[in-house]
């Protein structure tokens, strides 16, 4: 009785592995209905839309663009030249520009490290100048090498 009952439990004893063969199988054949099927698919409909002798809109110009640094100095960035100007200055050059293109945006660009009070205190002189789309940019705090 004991070698039979050794053969049983030889028979018995569970494998621990599974066969991934039938399920590479299956992805394989899903694959290829999905790669044969979408092409087919039409999910677009055609319209014909009106003809119009609207033009495009026209491209930005140069971003007039406020710094405002830590330690409170202000620069502004017109055509890509960056000055230095004092907070007077700032609000003629801007009176200046706003006078010329009505509906210019300025960007207001804030050290990572300046404080609040100072980028609003910027907002505010931006605000004087009659201009009233401001947009804020943020930059990283520049490193002190």
């Amino acid at each position: 009785m004991s070698s039979i009952s050794l053969r049983r439990s030889k028979r018995r004893k569970l494998k621990n592995e599974i066969n991934v063969v039938p399920y590479i199988d299956v992805m394989l054949v899903l694959l290829i209905i999905f790669m044969v099927t979408t092409p087919l698919m039409n999910l677009g409909t055609d319209i014909n839309l009106p003809d119009s002798r609207a033009m495009s809109l026209g491209s930005p110009q140069d971003p007039v663009v406020v710094s405002v640094y830590p330690d409170g100095q202000l620069a502004l960035m017109v055509e890509r030249q960056n000055t230095s100007v004092t907070r007077e200055d700032l609000v003629a050059r801007l009176r200046g520009i706003h006078t010329q293109n009505p509906d210019a945006t300025i960007l207001v660009s804030g050290d990572g490290a300046a404080s609040y009070q100072r980028i609003m205190n910027a907002i505010d002189l931006i605000n004087e100048a009659g201009i009233t789309k401001v947009s804020l940019i943020s930059r990283p705090a520049e490193s002190a090498n």
